[in-house]
């Protein structure tokens, strides 16, 4: 886990920044760098603990994505079949799943920038994709998109990360429909918590730090 460079810009005027629900794709930029802010700032902390990840992810990411929407989607048509109780359950072991999903991808970056293209017109949309590359000098660009929905009170939430063509929710939509079919959405409900568990495995060292 190093440094990541989301702008040029200090950390006392990121973490002043508000970020804009009723704009996409502000909402995204303005959460990208805060939480890479956040990354930098906390640098000796997730040294010393790579959970702290989670704990960032926790808190500068996911109150701007709209797990539930996504876990609905995960379980697809087997969501008809499942109880009130089991929803719930399946909601917030998949939401720590996410957690660890993200906080595990954010070991990968070593002091690359990150780049958003411009925003198009969203005013008659209810879906939009936020694109953003991440630069590295020597390397292609890495090609991430973000899908956000719009919510009743026309604020905005991310619910798919799409990197290089894949679609995160797309890939654990089928792996997830496919386990619930062999083992029932109780053993899946498990196993999410079980992965939610597992510790994050720092891929840069201190030493490796740019």
């Amino acid at each position: 886990m190093a440094q990541v460079q989301a702008e040029p810009q200090n950390s006392a005027a990121i973490q002043a920044e508000q970020v804009n629900t009723h704009n996409p794709y502000e909402m995204v930029q303005v959460v990208a760098k805060k939480t890479f802010d956040r990354f930098n700032r906390d640098f000796q902390k997730i040294e010393a603990d790579t959970g702290h990840l989670k704990v960032i992810v926790r808190e500068e990411l996911m109150p701007y994505v709209d797990y539930k929407y996504a876990s609905y989607k995960v379980m697809g048509k087997y969501l008809r079949e499942t109880t009130k109780q089991q929803r719930h359950d399946f909601v917030d072991a998949f939401e720590g799943y996410l957690i660890s999903t993200y906080a595990q991808a954010f070991t990968e970056y070593t002091n690359q920038k990150v780049q958003f293209e411009k925003g198009a017109d969203y005013t008659h949309e209810k879906i939009v994709e936020v694109k953003v590359s991440i630069i590295e000098d020597g390397r292609p660009p890495i090609k991430l998109l973000f899908k956000v929905r719009r919510l009743k009170d026309d604020s905005w939430k991310a619910f798919d990360m799409v990197a290089e063509g894949v679609s995160l929710l797309a890939s654990k939509q089928s792996e997830v429909t496919s386990l619930i079919r062999k083992e029932g959405i109780d053993s899946v409900i498990q196993m999410l918590k079980k992965k939610t568990g597992e510790n994050i495995s720092a891929a840069k060292t201190v030493e490796n730090r740019l």
